[in-house]
């Protein structure tokens, strides 16, 4: 049930509920890069090996990455709201607890928890907007002000850790509870509660949710820790192979079951699989990138954490200043175009730091930080609206997990990557170690470049291409 106007005009409740999910989505992305540079303090504090320490950033991706898809069906099977709401309360007791607790191990549980947490939080918070916010320029504008705020709270996450952590460490896990208790006090009133929504029905297929489960989680955590075991190890390949055989039955179940977890039908929309696929690359190529770059940073241009933390500042402010107009732009000229635009930005933006030496030089990195964060502003929002664009009212959250799924596996994927390239030489950190790691990023780039101008190909076929008038709108949807 959608409760805005088609006129694009927005009441006090409308836009007070948009900034509720604004906010919870910022405190998700947020989440997902602030720890980074608070990690040597945590060694240090809490005695972690490095071994250890990684599962502080690798236990929030599990949890998130591997029950992404759960959540979205989740909010379309037991309701968006009440998802949302239950998911944001655990968000902030588990923030609170990996704050005050002194033993590493208990971190990690915390960490994994706030990842369940957000793995249930923004599929909701989106399929809400997408069943809230009318279909076209109401949507889009909401679309593109809240996944700019995911953005920018991704790209903001580094320096508030950076100036936290000189305060100390624990209030990078801390800063975020009294946000999200605001936030959801505010919500219970704020957000719709579409008493009469359209749910998906029937069964709840619980062997396909356990399957999915446990092949998502089994995959990121082989990907995580092949760095640490070896691709060709044991522990590895038999990870890797028990994820492969839980998902082909995951598979075998849902071509068989009355009411599957996942229609597979959906993915029958090429937007929809090239905005997964331009995800994948957008997200995974960052959080690859930011890792190469922090050891840049700090190892070998002997940078503080404060210092490299501002380094990343031109692309968080140029995603927050930019966030209103993504709409109007994908309104004007298509959500295809922009992807390309913000694609080769994403891929320019890289390339700057293959030119990157041994000495500092704000004349280059910080045009190349600009270049990725206009990617991030055009392409980001416009992958979302592209993959919930025709999607019904009751695969809102499906559609969403999907998108949000992609995103995060691609991130472990292609971080656990680009980590072995740059580890290839012994794990010194050296010029010769990073740049081919840089490089990789930037050939990731590539790819999503012609992945996207595909889609402007197809939707240039598609309009010189006769259609018949029956048939046009279904065309137009889609």
């Amino acid at each position: 049930m959608n409760l805005s106007s088609h006129t694009g005009r927005w009441d006090a409740r409308l836009w007070g509920a948009l900034t509720v999910l604004c906010a919870v989505i910022f405190l998700d992305a947020l989440d997902v890069s602030m720890v980074g540079v608070a990690l040597p303090s945590i060694q240090a504090d809490l005695g972690l090996s490095t071994s250890t320490l990684q599962w502080v950033v690798s236990g929030y991706v599990l949890g998130y990455g591997g029950l992404l898809l759960l959540g979205g069906r989740a909010a379309d099977l037991l309701g968006r709201r009440r998802v949302f709401l239950t998911a944001l309360g655990v968000f902030a007791v588990a923030s609170l607890l990996g704050g005050l607790v002194d033993d590493g191990g208990l971190l990690i549980a915390a960490r994994f928890v706030k990842g369940i947490s957000a793995a249930f939080t923004a599929p909701a918070a989106l399929s809400i907007i997408t069943t809230t916010f009318a279909e076209g320029p109401a949507r889009n504008r909401a679309l593109s002000i809240f996944t700019a705020s995911g953005a920018s709270g991704f790209s903001l996450g580094l320096v508030l850790s950076g100036l936290l952590t000189e305060i100390g460490w624990r209030w990078t896990f801390l800063m975020p509870v009294p946000v999200a208790v605001i936030a959801l006090v505010a919500a219970l009133p704020l957000l719709p509660r579409h008493s009469g929504e359209q749910r998906a029905t029937g069964g709840y297929d619980l062997a396909g949710a356990a399957t999915i489960t446990f092949g998502m989680l089994l995959l990121v955590f082989a990907v995580v820790r092949a760095p640490e075991t070896g691709w060709g190890s044991v522990t590895t390949i038999g990870t890797l192979a028990a994820a492969v055989a839980l998902l082909a039955v995951f598979v075998v179940i849902e071509t068989r079951v009355r009411h599957p977890l996942v229609r597979f039908g959906i993915l029958r929309s090429g937007p929809l699989v090239r905005a997964n696929l331009g995800l994948v690359v957008l997200f995974g190529s960052y959080v690859a990138f930011q890792f190469v770059a922090m050891q840049y940073f700090q190892n070998l241009l002997g940078w503080s954490a404060l210092h490299t933390a501002l380094v990343f500042l031109p692309a968080g402010l140029i995603v927050a200043v930019t966030s209103t107009k993504m709409g109007d732009l994908a309104d004007r000229f298509g959500t295809a175009r922009l992807i390309v635009i913000g694609s080769a930005s994403l891929a320019a933006g890289y390339g700057v730091f293959l030119f990157a030496g041994p000495a500092p030089s704000l004349g280059l990195l910080l045009p190349g930080m600009a270049l990725i964060g206009v990617s991030f502003a055009l392409t980001f929002p416009s992958l979302n609206i592209q993959a919930t664009a025709g999607v019904a009212d009751d695969e809102q959250g499906l559609a969403s997990g999907l998108l949000n799924t992609s995103g995060q596996v691609g991130g472990a994927l292609i971080l656990a990557v680009v980590t072995a390239v740059a580890t290839a030489g012994g794990g010194a950190v050296t010029m010769a170690a990073i740049r081919p790691s840089f490089a990789l990023c930037a050939a990731v780039a590539l790819a999503g470049l012609g992945i996207a101008v595909t889609g402007v190909l197809r939707a240039r076929t598609t309009a010189a291409t006769p259609v018949p008038e029956p048939v046009r709108e279904v065309v137009e949807a889609v």
